[in-house]
Parts: structure tokens; sequence; C-alpha cells
């Protein structure tokens, strides 16, 4: 009886292990089609639409830095469009006002982000929870009526804001201007999330998560919390500067108007839709925090000026929808349907 049950104990973990390759194999399968597609986008699609998806990378990369804050280390955030605004506005300043190639400003945005938001964490690692998540919300608020500042108005163009002149493909590569602009921001993103995935699987993430999951065990361990805090904060707002810097390169314009309040909360929406914690689910929330309003500003055209107040109500409907049948996200759905075949797979 015990040859046969260390057999059949055998022959499961060789099933289990079995299932696990194949998992690692889809998954990297998958992560090369996703990654084909993503360059051919450009090609096929309209230019309408190739800025749109353009929208939806320059939305991940964004989305990425707020999950680090939210998702990983447990800051709620609600001011992160102001970071996304430093980052625009560094960006068209550098370019128009100083004469600086708009590639080198992408990286100059991330650190000037960087800095602030190691900044900003210092005082704000003395509050926690829904007190951060009002002193974020109130740097959301402020961010637009300080680049109104008629004494910066020389830098920021005050309301009326300043133009970016779209770059040209470089080496007279055949490619119009949103084709280039969206395999710019691709190339952005690669090295972009390459980062967010090893600082989230090395020692700084883990210690990053323990503070979130058992902040009082993790400065029992040695975690130095408020350092943590304070750099993960930082890290997170230069991710969201990168974006905010494409994002002004792509629509050819920066305004204090376009850094409203509403920014902040699309971004938190879309950690929530995606799924907190998860690097992958932040296209999904990229993809319907960019198209879901979209979708739903057309039923203003298909029902007239009394359905002004329509669009909202759908967007409010569509997002309760969401988190009523996927209360972790995309991902954890997915994750969870992948988890229901592999149990599959070792009892078959």
């Amino acid at each position: 009886m015990t040859s046969v049950s260390e057999a059949a104990n055998g022959t499961r973990s060789k099933a289990a292990r079995v299932a696990g390759l194949s998992m690692v194999l889809w998954r990297r399968l998958g992560l090369a089609a996703a990654l084909v597609l993503a360059v051919a986008i450009p090609f096929v699609a309209s230019g309408y639409h190739t800025f749109q998806f353009t929208q939806v990378l320059i939305y991940a990369i964004a989305l990425l830095g707020l999950n680090l804050l939210t998702g990983y280390n447990g800051q709620i955030s609600l001011g992160h469009g102001a970071f996304y605004a430093i980052g625009a506005y560094t960006a068209a300043i550098l370019i128009v006002k100083l004469g600086v190639p708009y590639w080198a400003t992408i990286p100059v945005a991330g650190l000037i982000c960087l800095v602030t938001g190691f900044l900003f964490g210092l005082p704000a690692l003395r509050l926690e929870g829904l007190y951060l998540a009002l002193a974020t919300f109130a740097l959301a608020l402020s961010t637009p009526q300080i680049l109104k500042f008629k004494k910066l108005e020389a830098w920021t163009g005050g309301v009326q804001g300043i133009n970016i002149d779209k770059p040209d493909a470089p080496f007279g590569l055949p490619l119009d201007g949103d084709q280039w602009l969206y395999l710019f921001t691709l190339v952005c993103l690669i090295p972009v999330f390459w980062m967010g995935r090893n600082l989230i699987r090395g020692r700084v993430g883990r210690a990053i998560v323990a503070i979130r999951d058992h902040p009082i065990a993790a400065e029992t361990m040695g975690v130095n919390t408020a350092v943590y805090k304070s750099l993960t904060f930082g890290v997170s707002a230069a991710f969201t500067g990168v974006a905010g810097a494409l994002g002004g390169l792509v629509t050819g314009f920066v305004a204090p108007d376009s850094f409203q309040i509403l920014l902040s909360l699309y971004l938190l929406v879309g950690i929530v839709v995606g799924g907190l914690a998860s690097i992958a689910g932040v296209f999904f929330g990229a993809l319907f925090i960019e198209f879901v309003p979209i979708y739903a500003d057309q039923l203003t055209d298909l029902f007239g000026d009394r359905a002004k107040a329509l669009p909202w109500a759908m967007f409010g409907v569509m997002l309760i929808a969401c988190m009523y049948l996927m209360p972790t996200g995309v991902i954890g759905l997915i994750k969870s349907l992948g988890a229901r075949i592999a149990r599959s797979a070792v009892r078959n």
C-alpha cells in the first residue's frame, strides 16, 4: 500500500511539474505574441487608432508607477496626475524654451519627478490611509492652479499652455509622426517595465510588500520603513513623470486644465480594474481608461443633447460591473482561470 501511495504521489508531483512548465511556456509565448502584436499595431491601424494605442502605452507606464505605490506598498494616492503634469511640463519647457532634444527630456522628467516624489513622501510619512489620500488629493487639486500662476507664466505659458511640435522619424525612416511616436513610446516602455519587474522581484520589492502586509514585523526584521516608503513614492512618481513627458510629446500640447483631478482618479480606476499589485494588469487598466470613456461618449451622438449625462452613467455602470464580476481585477480573473486549468490538468 505504501509503495502504491508513493507511486501515486510521484505521479501527481510529476503532473504538477509538467503543468507548471506548460504554464511558463504559455506565458512566454503569450509575451512574445503580445510584443509582436504591439510592434505591428502602427502599421495596420489608422493614424487615430495608433494615437489611441500610444495613449494606452503611456497610461500603462503611469499605472505601473501608481501600482508600485498603492498596490505593492499600500500607500493610497489620489494625486498622481500632479506628477504626470510635472513630467509633461518638464518635457515641454525643455523642448520649447531651452531647445533640448525631445528624447533627452524623458529621463530628465523622470529624474525631476523622482526627487519631487521623494521629497513629498518625507512629510507624508506621518500620514497613512485616508489621510495620505487626502494629502495627495490636495496636491492634484493645487497643481493646475500653480501652473496658472502669473509669475510662472513665462515658463509654463499660463492658462494657454505650451505647444510642442511633434518630432519626425529619425534617419529618414518611412514613418509618419504618429507611427514614430508609438514606436518611441514602446521603446521607452520596455526598460521602464523591466526596471519595475526587477524592483518588485528583488530585495527592495520584498521589503516594499512586507511594509504593506506587516509593517511592525518589517521594522522588527530591520527594514527602514521611512526610507522605503519615501523611495517607493519617488520611484512611483518617476515612472508617472516619464509617462507625462511622453503624453506631452504625443498630444503636442500641455495646459493646466489637461491635468485636473479627474486624471488622478482615472489612474486609480486603472490599477483597480487591471488588478492591484500586478505588473501585467496595468495594460488592461490602461485599455479601460482609454477606450471605455470614448465609447461611453459616443452614446451622446446616438441619443442627442438630451443624453449629455448618459456617458458618465454608462462609465459608472461599467465600472461597477467590473468590480462585481472581477473583484480582484482582470489579472486576478485570468490567474483564477489559469489555476483552475492547472488543477484540472493535475487531476487528469
